[in-house]
């Protein structure tokens, strides 16, 4: 079975290296990297993603704009996001959930334990 390949989209360079490597190297996914909103959005309708990681805090588009472009297209829609925040309030978590994201991951997280986390999200098994 291919390896699923997941979309990162999120613009702080350093975090999308970070968790490419992670993702890769312990989750053994393909890892998909755009660094913009507008970049991602190309990406998710070209490059086949299995799921996204999404951040909420972009400058050109945030992650909630996106998520609703994403939910517009019937390229997309049906591919799952995780979204990717700082902002964990209970108020946040709630309108989060209400949106119909797969699920959220609050920054700063564990890299050594993110591979684990989207898989407990997403239903899928860790290769070993």
């Amino acid at each position: 079975m291919p390896a699923k390949r997941i979309l990162v989209i999120d613009d702080e360079k350093n975090l999308c290296t970070v968790i490419k490597a992670c993702l890769e190297n312990i989750g053994r996914w393909q890892v998909l990297v755009a660094e913009s909103g507008s970049e991602g959005l190309n990406l998710a309708q070209t490059g086949n993603p299995d799921a996204i990681l999404l951040d909420v805090m972009m400058p050109d588009i945030d992650g909630l704009a996106l998520f609703d472009k994403l939910q517009a297209n019937l390229a997309t829609q049906k591919i799952p996001v995780i979204l990717l925040t700082a902002k964990v309030q209970t108020v946040d978590l709630n309108k989060f959930s209400r949106l119909g994201v797969a699920g959220v991951i609050s920054k700063p997280f564990d890299p050594l334990r993110l591979s684990d986390l989207v898989a407990t999200t997403l239903g899928w098994q860790l290769s070993t």
